[in-house]
Protein backbone atom coordinates (compact mmCIF):
# COMPACT_ATOMS: atom_id res chain seq x y z
CA UNK A 1 0.00 0.00 0.00
CA UNK A 2 1.63 3.76 -0.66
CA UNK A 3 0.01 6.77 0.82
CA UNK A 4 0.03 10.15 -1.06
CA UNK A 5 -0.57 13.13 0.75
CA UNK A 6 -0.36 16.68 -0.70
CA UNK A 7 -2.35 19.71 0.91
CA UNK A 8 -5.45 17.85 1.82
CA UNK A 9 -5.76 15.33 -0.43
CA UNK A 10 -4.67 11.85 0.75
CA UNK A 11 -4.37 8.87 -1.87
CA UNK A 12 -4.44 5.56 -1.53
CA UNK A 13 -2.86 3.30 -4.02
CA UNK A 14 -3.80 -0.82 -2.70
CA UNK A 15 -2.06 -3.17 -5.20
CA UNK A 16 -3.02 -6.55 -4.81
CA UNK A 17 -1.08 -8.07 -7.19
CA UNK A 18 1.47 -7.11 -9.72
CA UNK A 19 1.62 -8.76 -13.28
CA UNK A 20 4.13 -8.53 -15.75
CA UNK A 21 3.23 -10.56 -18.91
CA UNK A 22 5.55 -11.55 -21.38
CA UNK A 23 2.59 -11.52 -24.65
CA UNK A 24 0.05 -9.20 -26.17
CA UNK A 25 -2.51 -12.23 -25.72
CA UNK A 26 -1.44 -12.87 -21.73
CA UNK A 27 -1.58 -8.80 -21.38
CA UNK A 28 -5.35 -9.12 -23.12
CA UNK A 29 -6.55 -11.63 -20.41
CA UNK A 30 -5.78 -9.97 -18.10
CA UNK A 31 -6.50 -6.93 -18.72
CA UNK A 32 -9.97 -8.15 -18.90
CA UNK A 33 -9.92 -9.07 -15.39
CA UNK A 34 -12.46 -6.53 -13.05
CA UNK A 35 -10.16 -3.83 -10.67
CA UNK A 36 -7.31 -3.67 -13.10
CA UNK A 37 -5.24 -0.89 -14.46
CA UNK A 38 -2.58 -1.12 -17.27
CA UNK A 39 0.34 0.53 -16.14
CA UNK A 40 2.89 1.76 -18.85
CA UNK A 41 5.09 4.86 -17.87
CA UNK A 42 2.84 5.21 -15.11
CA UNK A 43 2.22 9.24 -15.09
CA UNK A 44 -1.13 8.50 -16.08
CA UNK A 45 -1.63 6.17 -12.78
CA UNK A 46 0.15 8.18 -10.87
CA UNK A 47 -1.35 11.50 -11.46
CA UNK A 48 -5.04 10.14 -11.26
CA UNK A 49 -6.40 11.64 -7.87
CA UNK A 50 -8.93 8.60 -6.68
CA UNK A 51 -7.47 5.73 -4.32
CA UNK A 52 -7.20 2.50 -6.32
CA UNK A 53 -7.23 -0.82 -5.48
CA UNK A 54 -6.38 -3.86 -7.34
CA UNK A 55 -4.25 -5.33 -9.51
CA UNK A 56 -1.51 -3.84 -11.75
CA UNK A 57 -0.47 -4.93 -15.23
CA UNK A 58 2.98 -3.56 -16.13
CA UNK A 59 3.20 -3.42 -20.20
CA UNK A 60 7.22 -3.00 -20.16
CA UNK A 61 8.09 -6.28 -21.10
CA UNK A 62 5.98 -6.36 -24.16
CA UNK A 63 7.21 -5.80 -28.20
CA UNK A 64 4.91 -2.43 -28.83
CA UNK A 65 7.60 -0.33 -28.78
CA UNK A 66 9.37 1.58 -31.22
CA UNK A 67 9.17 3.71 -34.69
CA UNK A 68 9.38 2.35 -38.17
CA UNK A 69 8.24 3.88 -40.85
CA UNK A 70 5.10 2.34 -43.28
CA UNK A 71 4.14 2.49 -46.18
CA UNK A 72 3.31 6.34 -46.68
CA UNK A 73 3.44 6.99 -43.14
CA UNK A 74 5.10 5.93 -39.35
CA UNK A 75 4.03 3.35 -36.67
CA UNK A 76 4.29 4.24 -33.43
CA UNK A 77 4.37 0.88 -30.32
CA UNK A 78 2.01 2.11 -27.61
CA UNK A 79 4.44 1.81 -24.75
CA UNK A 80 7.15 4.12 -26.93
CA UNK A 81 7.83 7.29 -24.49
CA UNK A 82 6.99 11.14 -25.72
CA UNK A 83 10.44 11.58 -25.53
CA UNK A 84 11.97 8.72 -28.11
CA UNK A 85 8.69 10.48 -30.16
CA UNK A 86 9.68 14.05 -29.55
CA UNK A 87 13.28 13.26 -31.04
CA UNK A 88 12.42 10.84 -34.09
CA UNK A 89 13.26 12.05 -37.54
CA UNK A 90 10.44 9.55 -38.65
CA UNK A 91 7.65 11.42 -36.96
CA UNK A 92 5.84 14.51 -38.68
CA UNK A 93 7.84 17.82 -37.62
CA UNK A 94 4.41 18.97 -35.97
CA UNK A 95 3.58 15.51 -34.12
CA UNK A 96 7.38 15.98 -32.70
CA UNK A 97 6.73 19.38 -31.67
CA UNK A 98 3.29 18.97 -29.55
CA UNK A 99 4.93 15.30 -27.88
CA UNK A 100 7.75 17.96 -26.75
CA UNK A 101 4.83 20.56 -25.28
CA UNK A 102 2.90 17.36 -22.71
CA UNK A 103 5.50 17.91 -20.19
CA UNK A 104 8.70 18.48 -18.66
CA UNK A 105 11.32 16.06 -19.28
CA UNK A 106 10.27 13.68 -16.29
CA UNK A 107 7.36 13.23 -17.93
CA UNK A 108 8.18 12.88 -21.58
CA UNK A 109 11.13 9.68 -20.36
CA UNK A 110 8.63 8.50 -18.97
CA UNK A 111 4.77 8.78 -20.39
CA UNK A 112 4.00 6.75 -23.62
CA UNK A 113 1.66 7.03 -26.75
CA UNK A 114 -0.41 4.94 -25.99
CA UNK A 115 -0.96 6.26 -22.12
CA UNK A 116 -1.82 9.14 -23.72
CA UNK A 117 -4.07 8.10 -26.56
CA UNK A 118 -6.12 6.07 -23.85
CA UNK A 119 -6.10 8.54 -20.68
CA UNK A 120 -7.59 11.00 -23.52
CA UNK A 121 -6.97 14.43 -21.61
CA UNK A 122 -8.66 17.11 -23.14
CA UNK A 123 -6.09 19.66 -23.48
CA UNK A 124 -3.16 17.01 -24.64
CA UNK A 125 -1.34 18.43 -27.56
CA UNK A 126 -0.31 15.28 -29.27
CA UNK A 127 -3.77 14.07 -28.99
CA UNK A 128 -5.11 16.45 -30.61
CA UNK A 129 -2.61 16.08 -33.28
CA UNK A 130 -3.09 13.09 -33.38
CA UNK A 131 -6.79 13.49 -34.69
CA UNK A 132 -5.95 16.40 -36.93
CA UNK A 133 -3.93 13.84 -38.74
CA UNK A 134 -6.31 11.07 -38.90
CA UNK A 135 -3.82 8.60 -36.58
CA UNK A 136 -5.31 4.67 -36.57
CA UNK A 137 -5.29 2.96 -33.16
CA UNK A 138 -4.58 -0.32 -33.44
CA UNK A 139 -6.45 -2.42 -30.00
CA UNK A 140 -6.51 -6.10 -29.28
CA UNK A 141 -9.87 -7.15 -27.67
CA UNK A 142 -9.91 -10.85 -27.01
CA UNK A 143 -11.51 -12.05 -29.45
CA UNK A 144 -10.10 -9.95 -32.39
CA UNK A 145 -7.65 -7.33 -33.28
CA UNK A 146 -9.06 -4.22 -34.64
CA UNK A 147 -7.89 -0.53 -36.14
CA UNK A 148 -10.09 2.28 -35.46
CA UNK A 149 -9.30 6.01 -36.57
CA UNK A 150 -8.94 8.16 -33.66
CA UNK A 151 -11.67 10.20 -33.61
CA UNK A 152 -13.99 7.14 -32.73
CA UNK A 153 -12.21 6.27 -29.87
CA UNK A 154 -12.91 9.71 -28.70
CA UNK A 155 -16.40 9.57 -29.32
CA UNK A 156 -16.75 6.07 -27.70
CA UNK A 157 -14.54 4.91 -24.75
CA UNK A 158 -15.87 1.87 -24.72
CA UNK A 159 -13.92 0.32 -27.33
CA UNK A 160 -10.93 0.48 -25.69
CA UNK A 161 -12.85 -2.10 -22.63
CA UNK A 162 -10.88 -5.47 -21.87
CA UNK A 163 -8.35 -4.31 -24.56
CA UNK A 164 -4.68 -3.37 -25.07
CA UNK A 165 -3.83 -0.25 -27.28
CA UNK A 166 -0.92 -1.87 -29.53
CA UNK A 167 0.04 0.84 -32.38
CA UNK A 168 -0.73 4.67 -33.40
CA UNK A 169 -0.18 4.71 -36.90
CA UNK A 170 0.44 8.48 -38.99
CA UNK A 171 -0.52 7.36 -42.97
CA UNK A 172 -0.38 10.89 -44.18
CA UNK A 173 1.96 13.26 -42.57
CA UNK A 174 0.42 16.10 -45.82
CA UNK A 175 0.77 20.13 -44.46
CA UNK A 176 0.17 20.55 -40.65
CA UNK A 177 0.27 23.77 -38.32
CA UNK A 178 -0.45 24.42 -34.91
CA UNK A 179 -2.07 27.51 -32.77
CA UNK A 180 -2.59 27.37 -29.27
CA UNK A 181 -3.15 30.05 -26.31
CA UNK A 182 -2.14 29.30 -22.22
CA UNK A 183 -1.75 31.73 -19.65
CA UNK A 184 2.52 31.59 -20.22
CA UNK A 185 3.80 29.82 -23.54
CA UNK A 186 5.11 26.79 -21.64
CA UNK A 187 1.35 26.19 -19.81
CA UNK A 188 -1.09 24.06 -20.81
CA UNK A 189 -2.72 24.78 -23.87
CA UNK A 190 -6.39 26.60 -23.14
CA UNK A 191 -7.10 26.22 -26.51
CA UNK A 192 -5.15 24.83 -28.94
CA UNK A 193 -6.02 24.46 -32.91
CA UNK A 194 -4.60 21.88 -35.63
CA UNK A 195 -5.27 22.07 -38.71
CA UNK A 196 -4.15 19.10 -41.51
CA UNK A 197 -4.05 19.37 -45.23
CA UNK A 198 -3.74 15.70 -46.59
CA UNK A 199 -1.47 15.28 -49.88
CA UNK A 200 -5.44 14.67 -51.78
CA UNK A 201 -6.10 18.04 -50.31
CA UNK A 202 -8.76 17.57 -47.66
CA UNK A 203 -8.50 19.75 -44.81
CA UNK A 204 -9.13 18.44 -41.29
CA UNK A 205 -8.93 20.55 -37.90
CA UNK A 206 -8.83 19.42 -34.58
CA UNK A 207 -9.24 21.75 -31.34
CA UNK A 208 -8.53 20.92 -27.69
CA UNK A 209 -10.01 23.21 -24.68
CA UNK A 210 -13.28 23.30 -26.23
CA UNK A 211 -14.90 20.08 -25.20
CA UNK A 212 -14.17 17.08 -22.73
CA UNK A 213 -11.70 15.55 -25.20
CA UNK A 214 -10.25 16.88 -28.46
CA UNK A 215 -12.77 17.02 -31.20
CA UNK A 216 -12.83 17.70 -34.75
CA UNK A 217 -14.53 21.48 -35.67
CA UNK A 218 -15.86 22.54 -38.72
CA UNK A 219 -14.76 26.50 -39.20
CA UNK A 220 -17.93 27.65 -40.03
CA UNK A 221 -20.05 26.44 -37.31
CA UNK A 222 -17.17 27.11 -34.26
CA UNK A 223 -19.93 29.33 -32.73
CA UNK A 224 -21.90 25.81 -32.04
CA UNK A 225 -18.93 24.55 -29.90
CA UNK A 226 -19.66 24.42 -25.43
CA UNK A 227 -16.44 24.57 -24.19
CA UNK A 228 -16.22 23.96 -19.90
CA UNK A 229 -15.58 27.01 -18.42
CA UNK A 230 -13.10 27.34 -15.78
CA UNK A 231 -10.51 29.45 -14.10
CA UNK A 232 -8.64 30.01 -16.71
CA UNK A 233 -11.58 30.90 -19.07
CA UNK A 234 -15.27 31.45 -19.68
CA UNK A 235 -17.22 29.28 -22.62
CA UNK A 236 -17.44 32.23 -24.44
CA UNK A 237 -13.61 33.43 -24.13
CA UNK A 238 -12.49 29.52 -25.56
CA UNK A 239 -15.24 29.95 -28.30
CA UNK A 240 -13.59 33.23 -29.50
CA UNK A 241 -10.10 31.59 -28.89
CA UNK A 242 -11.22 29.08 -31.06
CA UNK A 243 -12.24 30.84 -34.08
CA UNK A 244 -8.40 33.12 -33.85
CA UNK A 245 -6.87 29.97 -33.42
CA UNK A 246 -8.56 28.12 -36.30
CA UNK A 247 -8.25 30.62 -38.66
CA UNK A 248 -4.54 31.25 -37.55
CA UNK A 249 -3.62 27.01 -38.03
CA UNK A 250 -5.26 27.07 -41.06
CA UNK A 251 -3.33 30.04 -42.57
CA UNK A 252 -0.18 28.73 -41.16
CA UNK A 253 -0.17 25.23 -43.92
CA UNK A 254 -1.70 27.23 -46.59
CA UNK A 255 1.64 29.22 -45.91
CA UNK A 256 3.36 25.85 -46.04
CA UNK A 257 2.87 24.57 -42.81
CA UNK A 258 5.45 22.59 -40.74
Amino acid sequence: MVQDCSHERVRTLVIANYHRPQTVDEAVILAGRPDTVLLAGGTAVNAEPASFSGDVVDLQALDIIGIEAVAGGVRIGAITTLRSISSSDLVPDLVRDLAHREGPNTVRNAATIGGTVGAMDPTSPLLTALLALRATVSIVHPEMTMDHPIDALLEDQSLLDRSLITHVTIRDAGSAAAEMTGRTPLDTPIVLAVAHRSRTGDLTVAAAGVSDRPVLVDRAHIDDLEPPGDFRGSPEYRRALARVLVDRAIAGIEGGGR
